[in-house]
């Protein structure tokens, strides 16, 4: 019976030496492939060019900060300094559209060439027409995102409607439409 014992016990650490020496060769396989993935230059995928570091941007409500030098002629903007910290990256304000609404000035089909588009209302209302939406009305506390060339339009606005609006790129390029 010690036989059998000792040699189920000589057989036990038999397996465990040739499995050990399978491991090692194992565990040296795949370092030896780990280290040729390092120094392997990736085809598939060319590297970015690495974005500035962006910093904080902090604004606080003033009124005087709210200028006519937008894009729209019926509206006076904030910017909340994105753009700068963000190198481009993306942009801020909050825009207030002048009362009364007139629609010959205001209700123009047309897109921006963006990537991203979200527009929050913080005051009064507005009523939009989007392109496969149609018209909303959106009040205070409603937001929509306007995907990339979407077409679009303002109909209708409170004389005191506030929105804050939020663009990726900082830099874009707005297309008038026929209606």
């Amino acid at each position: 019976m010690a036989k059998k014992t000792k040699s189920r016990s000589a057989a036990q650490a038999a397996v465990k030496k040739r499995s050990g020496a399978k491991a090692v060769a194992r565990s040296s396989a795949r370092k030896a492939v780990k280290a040729k993935a390092r120094t392997t230059p990736a085809k598939a995928a060319p590297k970015k060019a690495a974005r500035p570091k962006q910093r904080i941007a902090i604004s606080h409500h003033r009124e005087e900060d709210f200028k006519a030098d937008g894009l729209r002629t019926y509206a006076k903007y904030r910017d909340l300094g994105i753009a700068e910290a963000s190198h481009g990256l993306a942009q801020a304000h909050v825009i207030r559209l002048q009362g009364p609404c007139d629609p010959n000035e205001v209700s123009k089909l047309h897109f921006h060439d963006v990537e991203f588009q979200m527009v929050y209302v913080l005051k009064g209302w507005v009523k939009t027409y989007m392109d496969g939406q149609g018209e909303t009305l959106m009040k205070e506390g409603s937001a929509w995102t306007q995907p990339p060339k979407i077409k679009h339009m303002i109909l209708d606005y409170s004389d005191d409607v506030e929105l804050l609006e939020v663009i990726l790129p900082a830099e874009f390029r707005t297309v008038e439409l026929k209606a």
